[in-house]
């Protein structure tokens, strides 16, 4: 049996491989030039690109791909053999420098929202050296940025590593301000909790809505579904145990540090949580992920979902983003410590999170929107559409106490009891957690809730990173003018604290009060994904992307189409989904039992005795009108989808969309499970949502 110790990361160039395969000298100008963003020289490149070609080879590969992240949430690659041929006609295995640094694509079929004609088909993809290489499936995987012929960003890693270089930056100058000049390197580093469906693939591949669009677009409710907890960190099924073995072992290998496995909530759902790194690696690894569970799952005879809403009136799925800032000398700049009211370095930190939250509220929303995840978010599953900060006891009296200009006085830690003396003693943590905050200190990270299980974490955490780095940099700005800065810093504070405090709240994120609370406050409410995107385009997010050299007021113009075309899309394929699954088979089906019930009819009056048709009868007149109903919405639908392919404003669209369209599907779907309910299994065509949460 072979040790994970020993499989872990076997199939990565990772830092391990490097220096075992490179020249000091190599691999110090590799680490410098990631470090310092600057370029590594052609004859370094070349011996690089040689020595992990003659790795991946050893490894199984045959060929090399660049493995990018166009703007689909799923990742793209084309695959090159090593196979080459020498000036006598010989097969030899070559890889160069320029293969290494440089691959091109067909940029035109890809998303681009305008910054490519269809005709300008060329783009690059290019080698991200922060993150490591790999081999899977005979091939070596390169990750890689995406870019057009003229530069302009296509895709979600390079504007991740520009928002990490520009947080660097700032918090660096915050740094030296405090004395701190030891640190040359901070990095963002995240965690990412990943919540996903499994059903079996017999019953996924009968209904088309879940083939086609990832949920079921109708079901009546089941007899039982969440209402117990019962599945929650419940006992794993055997064949649940060897499908999450298998993830294990595979993410294992590809040196993706997969830490916890559980069951969540609802029937049939999981999760699996990957110890913190780097975001841009931990970004990667996420896609890694994903890609895993579909692939294992389908070995197993099973169908993982990770669409964030599969099941209405059943929790869907989300992506817990956990946040933290981590120096090159292991320092986490989020950390308390044991005298929090005394760190400045941590509080100069904590507001700069609370002041760029409080700012650029719009942009974390923004960040989380699509339209499957509008169906989550603010369901007693997942955070509302309220950004808010969820400090604590502690840290929110610390807070207090520095805008009053009062000592803080820290609370005794109390040791956990509950009456039995054989539990061995371990101090309470200084405060419960909110579950219901969308954006939550959770000890020495923020755990930003909202981002939607199917998502790339990459661009919610740009927008974080880059955020921050705009209240660092005000900071600095400020600080850096004063000849004894450090005696400003606890004025600077106060006042962060006092124009910022309306983002923070402690209280039940789900409540009406609430709602009215943030009104109150001046909060934005974007229930719709129509309605934050809307505020893509404005001058001050223009603006805080070009100061830092992360997005081009052209490349935010593209991402804001891409979006909103994307909603248009996919709202557009599930309203064809329905109105093919109804007339081809609902409406049929119903057809054929109201048929079977007036046959009984007719079978019973011709016995000539006094026999009750009254259920045949009304069930009659229930399911024809229903029928007809069903009939007529269907028939609007269509109707609405042809009058929307009409509008040729792409914002006017997507607004008429989200209320016309997304209406009409209501309220067909209310019909569907209506009928669902009074026809008996045997007649109805598709697997019912017991059917399917217990399919495993």
């Amino acid at each position: 049996m072979v040790k994970i110790t020993d499989m872990f990361g076997s199939m990565v160039f990772n830092e391990k491989v490097m220096k075992q395969k490179l020249s000091s000298k190599v691999y110090n100008s590799l680490k410098k030039a990631i470090d310092e963003n600057s370029s590594v020289d052609s004859l370094t490149g070349e011996i690089i690109a040689q020595a992990i070609k003659e790795w991946a080879i050893e490894k199984g590969a045959t060929h090399f791909t660049h493995w990018f992240q166009p703007m689909t949430e799923v990742t793209a690659e084309k695959h090159n053999s090593f196979l080459e041929f020498d000036s006598e006609g010989n097969v030899e295995m070559n890889f160069s420098v320029k293969e290494l640094i440089k691959g091109e694509s067909d940029a035109s079929s890809f998303p681009s929202g305008g910054l490519r004609a269809t005709f300008e088909a060329r783009g690059y993809t290019s080698w991200d050296p922060t993150s490591y290489a790999f081999v899977k499936n005979k091939s070596l995987y390169i990750p890689s940025f995406f870019c057009s012929y003229s530069g302009e960003v296509l895709d979600e890693k390079t504007p991740l590593l520009k928002s990490i270089y520009a947080l660097n930056k700032q918090s660096l100058r915050i740094l030296k301000i405090l004395g701190n000049e030891s640190i040359s390197k901070v990095t963002p580093s995240i965690g990412a909790e990943q919540e996903y469906f499994l059903i079996d693939k017999d019953v996924y591949k009968k209904r088309k809505d879940i083939v086609f669009c990832g949920r079921t677009l109708f079901g009546a409710d089941p007899v039982k579904a969440q209402d117990l907890s019962d599945h929650y960190f419940g006992a794993l099924k055997p064949r649940i145990v060897r499908f999450m073995q298998e993830v294990d072992e595979e993410l294992w290998k590809l040196g993706i540090p997969s830490k916890t496995k559980h069951n969540e909530v609802a029937p049939a759902q999981h999760e699996v949580v990957q110890i913190h790194t780097h975001s841009n690696l931990a970004s990667d690894q996420n896609h890694i992920i994903m890609e895993t569970l579909k692939i294992v799952a389908d070995r197993h005879n099973l169908v993982c979902l990770l669409h964030e809403k599969p099941f209405k009136g059943i929790n869907g799925s989300g992506k817990h983003n956990n946040w933290s800032l981590m120096t090159n000398t292991g320092v986490n700049l989020l950390d308390p410590g044991t005298s929090p009211r005394d760190n400045a370095q941590f509080l100069i930190f904590l507001c700069a999170m609370i002041k760029a939250v409080d700012e650029y509220a719009d942009l974390l929303r923004i960040s989380v929107s699509s339209y499957s995840n509008d169906k989550r978010l603010g369901g007693q599953e997942a955070p509302p559409s309220i950004i808010s900060v969820y400090l604590g006891d502690e840290i929110m009296g610390i807070l207090e106490s520095i805008e009053r200009g009062e000592i803080y006085t820290r609370q005794a830690r109390n040791n956990f009891k509950i009456g039995l003396n054989v539990l061995l003693s371990f101090p309470c943590d200084t405060s419960d957690r909110n579950r219901t905050s969308p954006f939550a200190f959770t000890g020495n990270k923020f755990e930003f809730r909202m981002v939607g299980s199917s998502q790339s974490v990459a661009s919610p955490n740009m927008v974080l990173n880059t955020i921050v780095a705009e209240a660092l940099k005000e900071f600095a700005d400020e600080l850096e003018g004063l000849s004894i800065p450090s005696e400003h810093i606890n004025a600077l504070l106060v006042k962060t604290i006092k124009k910022h405090k309306r983002i923070i709240f402690s209280g039940n994120s789900y409540s009406k009060d609430w709602e009215e609370e943030a009104k109150l406050r001046g909060l934005n409410n974007f229930k719709s994904s129509i309605e934050a995107l809307e505020h893509s385009l404005d001058e001050k997010n223009i603006k805080l992307f070009e100061t830092h050299g992360v997005l081009s007021r052209r490349e935010l113009d593209s991402r804001y189409k891409i979006h909103m075309e994307n909603y248009c899309k996919v709202l557009h394929i599930e309203s064809k989904t329905l109105i093919s699954m109804v007339r081809g088979d609902i409406l049929f089906a119903v057809s054929k039992y109201t048929k079977k019930l007036s046959d009984a009819v007719i079978a019973k009056s011709e016995l000539k005795c006094d026999i009750s048709v009254e259920y045949e009868l009304n069930m009659i007149k229930h399911l024809s009108k229903l029928s007809s109903s069903l009939f007529k919405k269907i028939e609007q639908l269509e109707t609405c989808n042809k009058e929307l392919k009409k509008i040729e404003s792409l914002s006017e669209r997507a607004r008429r969309s989200s209320t016309e369209v997304l209406t009409l599907m209501d309220e067909t779907r209310k019909i569907i499970d209506e009928m669902e309910k009074n026809m008996p299994k045997k007649y109805w065509p598709y697997p019912t949502y017991e059917d399917i949460i217990y399919s495993v």
